[in-house]
């Protein structure tokens, strides 16, 4: 159903929206979610340091278990 679309439905579907609930909402709207859009990329990139500094403790620490008792 949604292949026969095209333009003209486009452009309809378009202008009933921006009739409806008008530019200032829209421009809002879109802001909020730019807002989420980034802070989802924050997240991830904070989750991504986590998980290597984590590996890094990890991998610096491969000695004994008795020989870390001695130190």
């Amino acid at each position: 159903m949604l292949n026969n679309i095209g333009l003209p439905g486009l452009l309809l579907i378009a202008v009933v929206v921006l009739v409806l609930f008008g530019r200032g909402k829209i421009s809002g709207l879109m802001g909020e979610v730019g807002k989420g859009i980034t802070s989802f990329k924050k997240g991830v990139s904070e989750g991504t340091k986590e998980i290597e500094e984590e590996a890094a403790k990890v991998a610096k620490d491969v000695s004994p278990e008795e020989e870390k008792d001695k130190v």
